[in-house]
């Protein structure tokens, strides 16, 4: 994965300059386009200069807020802040777990022939035995 890009001061201040003197207002994913600047980049920029607060990590922060329950409006009751809490959990251990269902299918199609038939049992016959009275009706 490429690192951050550094942008310069004068590319920040003219791209939230830009976006503030359009209307109506561009898309932030189009303008970005245009100047050749991350999306996010852009939003963040526009964020700053607004003074909300700016994430640099989202992802961090909300699985940290997963855990202490910061994420969820103070004024729900702490049971169902905690039942919020568990279900973030298990949700996560269901993704989890479907990402490993869909690489165990992925590998099983990929080791069956075209036939249907797994791949490591193309080598044996197929037919009846033969020999062995057991098999064969007599």
């Amino acid at each position: 994965m490429a690192g951050q890009r550094r942008y310069p001061p004068e590319l920040r201040e003219r791209a939230v300059a830009m976006y503030r003197a359009a209307e109506p207002k561009p898309v932030v994913r189009a303008l970005a386009r245009q100047l050749g600047v991350h999306p996010e980049a852009l939003r963040t920029w526009i964020r700053a200069d607004e003074g909300r607060p700016v994430d640099k990590h989202p992802a961090r922060s909300r699985s940290r807020a997963v855990g202490a329950g910061a994420a969820v409006a103070p004024e729900l009751p702490a049971d169902v802040r905690a039942e919020l809490d568990d279900l973030r959990v298990e949700v996560m251990e269901l993704r989890r777990a479907n990402e490993i269902l869909r690489a165990a299918s992925a590998y099983f199609a990929a080791t069956l022939d075209q036939t249907g038939r797994p791949s490591w049992s193309s080598s044996r016959s197929t037919g009846t035995r033969s020999g062995s009275s057991r098999y064969s009706g007599n």
